[in-house]
């Protein structure tokens, strides 16, 4: 509050465009990963990688990655080739996450998914590639960035991904389909790999690109944590509210493989409580930062504010 004269005026928030901040960010994390992978001999394999990556999609962890390399001083440029290489690491989890195998999904982003295109076996063989060349991508890729930290982000990225991160989560969930006895506590260990592990990776990487400091660091896992808890919460409930036209994948898949989900738990009220409440934690740890914080503040609120 400032006073001039007796007179009280409050200072005048900035104003930030979440549409507008998004349009354009999607706009050039396409164009990189457009340019990222390019056709050549054998075509079936990058058509097939090109088919899932190329898909479409929010391109919320890239950008995720983005603004907080920025929010910490960096720039897009220096943490682009991150942000396409998560993109790549999340289309292998959905690839391989479709297949008959695991959940037997026909349809991703209103899209055939990839087994249905090209084979169940070129599936797996375009997630194996987009998986291992998301690592030489940061590596090869990556400019005016010092070399330890390119190091760190190699790092976080393959824990993130392996049974320490989404791979373990994926794993404790396919095993926990059709038990009615899975506890809140084994719940959050499964979304907090499968899910969480990936989204805590893109904004901590972008911090690291940019040379944050530890402390830095633990805020920043601390605030993606609990966006990536969110995130879960909504997709569970989408899940069940949203038909399958609006989710562009098959709703209710949930509930046909018997799963224990938040609103199983909490019911949809209750859910809807617990991920506004895991939003508003992420977005204190980011008061430090002050307006910097802005886009990540906002992209926060709209992961519970999507409906597809």
């Amino acid at each position: 509050m400032v006073v001039t004269d007796n007179i009280q005026t409050t200072p005048q928030e900035v104003k930030f465009d979440l549409r507008a901040y998004l349009k354009e960010r999607q706009k050039l994390c396409e164009a990189a990963l457009d340019k990222s992978i390019s056709m050549r001999y054998p075509e079936k394999i990058y058509e097939a990688m090109r088919y899932s990556l190329m898909a479409g999609g929010k391109r919320l962890r890239p950008i995720l990655c983005l603004a907080t390399c920025e929010m910490m001083g960096g720039t897009i440029d220096m943490a682009m080739p991150t942000a396409c290489a998560v993109e790549m690491i999340h289309t292998m989890s959905l690839i391989h996450d479709d297949l008959p195998a695991m959940d037997n999904d026909d349809y991703r982003r209103g899209k055939l998914t990839n087994h249905k295109v090209y084979g169940d076996d070129i599936a797996i063989l375009a997630g194996d590639g987009l998986l291992a060349y998301a690592f030489e991508y940061v590596v090869t890729q990556t400019q005016n960035v010092p070399l330890e930290r390119v190091v760190q982000v190699i790092a976080r990225l393959g824990h993130a991904t392996g049974a320490t991160g989404l791979v373990g989560g994926q794993v404790l969930d396919l095993e926990s389909e059709g038990k009615t006895d899975i506890s809140l506590e084994t719940l959050n260990f499964i979304h907090n790999h499968k899910t969480g592990a990936l989204l805590e990776a893109c904004v901590v990487c972008g911090g690291i690109i940019a040379g944050v400091s530890s402390e830095d660091v633990q805020r920043l896992s601390r605030y993606s944590q609990n966006i990536g808890l969110a995130f879960q919460i909504i997709d569970d409930i989408l899940d069940i509210t949203q038909t399958d036209e609006q989710l562009g994948k098959t709703a209710g898949k949930d509930q046909q493989a018997q799963k224990v989900t938040y609103p199983s738990l909490w019911g949809l009220q209750e859910s809807k409580q617990k991920a506004q409440q895991l939003i508003e934690d992420a977005c204190a740890e980011l008061e430090p930062f002050g307006d910097k914080a802005l886009p990540l503040k906002e992209l926060a609120h709209f992961i519970i504010s999507r409906k597809h």
